[in-house]
């Protein structure tokens, strides 16, 4: 592929790095509003991220092999579909008020971020110079970084009512006035996701009228490799195997970190849930996406794996500041851990399947999404914390042991072992 012959296709995928941190980006915002809406505990609102990431975890395999039997378009494509039928089922969701079916409606805009997320990735890394391919992915990624900037900021504006009746408020209202009240609630996410799906559905024309070549090697004879060689023998390259165990810690540490945001940012500070949201996007989320394009920068002259032991470690002490401390020192601790985070994600999965052949490469994708699932499981372990402890200050101590095993990676797991 000529350079020429990349520059659309590139473009194009990229934009894709766009729509899944909206969905994840998202989810912080939901997570407060719904708990308001469905009148839910710490440990029932963190089911959102747990719908979300079970998705990643049951869709990523099909995904791998849907990609392998029919190429990198046709991923993107029904990517995309899946994407836009999830947002429009929001809408009833919230017309009937069932937590249920908002939750399914989230798995399945989960379901097409799980194809988008699949191809993107491993197709990024592609297309192009293998030397320059973990700085081709964090360039990429740093579009991600953009969403993860917008989403919590227009989701602050539009789905946040800034309306937070104490619970002796709520129960002194008459049943008509309450109703009235939490159908209110659960109605400012018609039109946020009802924009989402019309984007999605205009991004989904362009691809489909765009020519996308596939690798090298698959367009050397012109076919797509069924998934047969589907196998769990993948696994005997240690430093993919260190990967995937290091990609779940991160994503639930990720997850974790922005999920709980406004109720931390409550809880340290007693800060109003508007101007939570608002610094969560503009300092904390800016603070990623800046993260990206500065952890590309100095991945010229460090090497990838170094920056990810020092930022590993960096998170880690970041948290200890934020979980023992109180107020504004607290709180600005944990707004500095994104940016620190930011390069992790798309760092771990290149050197993950670094030496790995093409093939391998489709399938390594699936495991690495799959691990993804670590956003369900440590939201859901946070918000235990939460309950039993009364405090969700003390449960950021399980992001804090997450980010110990991303130091790890960096540090040791990485090395490729032949």
């Amino acid at each position: 592929m000529s350079k020429k012959g990349v520059l659309i296709p590139i473009i194009l995928v990229t934009s894709l790095f766009f729509l899944w941190a909206l969905l994840h980006n998202l989810n912080p915002i939901l997570i407060p509003h719904l708990r308001k809406a469905f009148a839910l505990d710490d440990l029932q609102s963190s089911l959102i991220d747990t719908s979300a990431y079970i998705s990643y975890f049951v869709v990523a395999i099909p995904a791998g092999l849907y990609m392998q039997r029919f190429g990198y378009k046709k991923g993107v494509l029904l990517g995309l579909i899946l994407y836009a039928i999830g947002a429009l089922l929001v809408i009833p969701a919230a017309s009937e008020r069932n937590y249920i079916f908002f939750l399914s409606a989230i798995f399945v805009i989960a379901a097409g971020a799980t194809f988008l997320e699949t191809v993107a990735n491993p197709y990024i890394a592609v297309l192009g110079d293998k030397e320059t391919a973990t700085q081709r992915l964090n360039f990429a990624q740093s579009f991600n970084g953009l969403g993860a900037v917008v989403a919590p900021i227009l989701g602050g504006k539009f789905i946040l009512s800034g309306i937070e009746h104490s619970p002796e408020k709520l129960a002194a209202m008459s049943p008509e006035s309450l109703n009235a009240y939490l159908q209110s609630e659960a109605d400012t996410v018609k039109v946020p996701y009802l924009v989402i799906a019309g984007i999605v559905v205009a991004l989904l024309l362009l691809f489909v009228v765009t020519k996308l070549p596939e690798s090298q090697e698959e367009e050397s004879d012109g076919t797509h490799t069924v998934g047969t060689n589907f196998s769990l023998k993948i696994f005997k390259h240690k430093h993919f195997l260190w990967a995937v165990v290091s990609q779940f810690f991160y994503v639930g540490a990720q997850v974790g970190v922005g999920s709980f945001f406004i109720r931390y940012a409550n809880h340290v500070t007693d800060m109003g849930e508007k101007n939570a949201a608002y610094l969560f996007g503009s300092v904390a989320m800016v603070g990623f996406m800046l993260g990206r394009f500065s952890g590309t920068f100095l991945m010229r002259y460090i090497k990838p794996a170094s920056l990810l032991a020092a930022y590993g470690l960096l998170c880690t002490l970041l948290l200890l500041v934020a979980v023992f401390s109180s107020g504004t020192v607290a709180l600005y601790a944990l707004v500095a851990v994104p940016f620190f985070m930011s390069i992790m994600y798309p760092t771990i999965f290149s050197l993950g399947i670094q030496n790995l052949t093409s093939e391998e490469t489709k399938i390594a994708s699936s495991f690495l999404v799959m691990s993804i699932i670590g956003g369900a499981v440590v939201p859901l372990l946070m918000g235990l914390v939460s309950v039993a402890a009364n405090s969700i200050q003390i449960a950021y101590l399980v992001p804090l042991i997450c980010f110990l095993v991303v130091f790890y990676y960096g540090w040791k797991g990485y090395r490729v072992v032949e």
